[in-house]
């Protein structure tokens, strides 16, 4: 089944084929390399964001500036919302947009990280650099694993990948919702056993999705996707990588805590 080709909803099979008939696009293929390169640029992007609402962040504590980190933030993070649905949607768009994206996440996460610098300073300093590492180490050995094909990115595995993702996307929802309801589901915030053990969970599956991304966007070169998909791609993968990073830097968050 189509659904089942990658984790990552915006990696899909169907997208990808959709793509070879958009009339007006066909102005070279997509190609791995072209594909990286995007995503590098990408990259770029996030760290511009993060770097400056980490500044902003850094001149509110000492008073230089007012407190409009917060706003960057929600700006980042609904803004890449809104602009991720739209590439979703819209592929051929993501050569525009996806700089765009980029530079959103950044600042979203240069806010988030910066919260949880100021919040862990004290039991872990290194708390930010940690999780980048983490982030950067896991993404390059699950590369590693699949450019060796240590794993394989067979049908079974991509069903229970997939299958997961959307599990825990659906509990990520019910707990929200029961929390707007007053109910207070603590294990999914606190630095319990039980909290610990479903934030290894959760990473390992982002973790995995890397596999299935990587399968896709090597899938889509070789399909002739049209040269338009090379940023398409590179933007389904910078969503797993910032996903990945939120719940490294969630799971450490825990671990400090219990020191």
């Amino acid at each position: 089944m189509a659904l089942f080709q990658s984790g990552n909803p915006t990696l899909s099979e169907k997208i990808f084929d959709k793509s070879r008939f958009i009339e007006g696009q066909m102005q070279g293929v997509m190609t791995v390399r072209g594909t990286i390169n995007k995503f590098g640029f990408l990259m770029l992007m996030v760290v511009a964001g993060a770097a400056y609402t980490w500044h902003l962040f850094d001149a509110a504590v000492f008073g230089l500036e007012g407190s409009s980190v917060m706003t960057f933030m929600y700006i980042g993070l609904f803004g890449g919302l809104v602009t991720g649905l739209a590439i979703t949607f819209k592929p051929n768009w993501a050569p525009y947009l996806a700089p765009a994206y980029g530079l959103l996440e950044g600042l979203f996460l240069g806010a988030i990280s910066a919260v949880f610098n100021a919040a862990f300073s004290k039991s872990n300093p290194g708390l930010i650099i940690q999780a980048v590492g983490l982030t950067f180490a896991v993404a390059i050995s699950m590369f590693l694993l699949y450019n060796f094909r240590i794993i394989k990115a067979t049908e079974k595995f991509k069903s229970v990948i997939i299958s997961a993702t959307m599990g825990i996307a659906l509990f990520y929802l019910i707990t929200l919702v029961v929390r707007m309801f007053g109910v207070n589901v603590a294990f999914m915030y606190d630095s319990s056993l039980l909290g610990i053990g479903i934030s290894l969970f959760v990473v390992s599956i982002a973790a995995l999705n890397l596999i299935l991304d990587f399968d896709r966007i090597e899938q889509g070169a070789d399909m002739g996707a049209p040269k338009f998909m090379e940023w398409y791609g590179a933007f389904g993968l910078l969503v797993t990588i910032v996903w990945l990073y939120i719940e490294i830097l969630k799971l450490l968050s825990r671990l400090s805590r219990r020191n």
